[in-house]
């Protein structure tokens, strides 16, 4: 609330608005600010995303997060933001069970994890039981 605006004036917001959320964001759209806001490594990519893409496109700039994190868990880049952070963020925001930010995170990252015998397959292990959930339903066999 700034203050110029009515005490009442958060009665609008959507109970699971985040402090920070911009206020016409969807949902998806937040995600990919609050994934930059947490975790501040991600902010190059990002900058280059919304400059190639002319705006934010969750789901084009998750699977380059998808890319930047299994790169990272398997060390192959010492500047990628850490994976373990990164699996904190999205097991956090999925918990959340907000649609726009679950699409994201299961079309957009879990989908796009390398597959068994793929380097980097290991990192489903590392996945936390709210995405690992979510994970055997959409990739069962791994």
């Amino acid at each position: 609330m700034t203050p110029d605006m009515p005490p009442d004036a958060t009665s609008d917001m959507p109970p699971d608005a985040t402090p920070d959320a911009s206020p016409h964001a969807t949902p998806d759209v937040q995600l990919v600010k609050d994934l930059v806001a947490e975790i501040p490594a991600f902010e190059d990519l990002y900058e280059t995303h919304v400059f190639n893409q002319d705006g934010v496109l969750p789901h084009v700039f998750f699977w380059d997060v998808t890319q930047e994190t299994v790169q990272s868990y398997l060390g192959l880049d010492a500047d990628a933001p850490d994976w373990r952070r990164t699996l904190r963020f999205l097991e956090e925001q999925s918990a959340r069970d907000v649609p726009g930010i679950d699409e994201v995170v299961v079309t957009s990252f879990l989908e796009y994890l390398p597959f068994p015998g793929k380097p980097g397959h290991e990192i489903v292990s590392e996945l936390g039981p709210v995405m690992a959930a979510k994970f055997a339903k959409v990739r069962p066999a791994g």
